[in-house]
């Protein structure tokens, strides 16, 4: 597993399917992270986004001789993320999550720490404010540092609704940060 991790996604796919499904393990070490980012993003709660990406992955496992490598792994992946991530949000529509306990580091100050946890509550308030229909395609783009045409093959929207709604999320974000 060395030669791993000069092998781009779709190279890995190929062997997995063929016959080395440890390698998989590369392909979940390379994108959970970005992936509970952006699955947190959509259902505001770190619990479920972490059983979100283990059921995407699982998913992607399981249907990945389906997976076209001609395209990009990655957006076929977060792809299976958005998707897993509806299925919660439209279950639990009305549910709120709990706020996690205030996480103290030792090699942190107390007050740096503080200092981060505010910038990013402003942040996420600000990006709580705004629709899903316009968070999400901002939060890959800066986030996540998708493409257009990426976040268009995830979300299954044509490009230029991708670029409308960056822009109008972008205007309506600054308002409602400014306000704050």
């Amino acid at each position: 597993m060395s030669d791993s991790t000069v092998l781009t996604d779709e190279e890995i796919v190929e062997r997995v399917r063929s016959d080395d499904r440890e390698l998989f393990a590369v392909l979940m070490d390379r994108y959970t992270d970005k992936l509970l980012r952006y699955a947190n993003h959509l259902v505001h709660d770190e619990g479920g986004a972490q059983h979100i990406v283990q059921d995407a992955f699982i998913n992607a496992y399981i249907h990945l001789h389906g997976f076209d490598v001609q395209k990009k792994f990655s957006s076929w992946l977060y792809r299976i993320v958005h998707n897993e991530a509806m299925n919660v949000v439209k279950k639990y529509k009305k549910e709120i999550p709990l706020i996690d306990d205030f996480d103290m580091k030792d090699d942190y100050s107390l007050e740096e720490e503080f200092e981060q946890k505010e910038i990013q509550a402003q942040v996420e308030t600000c990006l709580s404010a705004l629709p899903l229909l316009y968070s999400e395609p901002l939060s890959l783009y800066y986030l996540d540092d998708k493409s257009y045409e990426e976040i268009s093959t995830i979300l299954r929207i044509p490009m230029g609704t991708v670029a409308t709604r960056i822009r109008r999320a972008k205007k309506i974000i600054k308002k409602i940060c400014q306000k704050n």
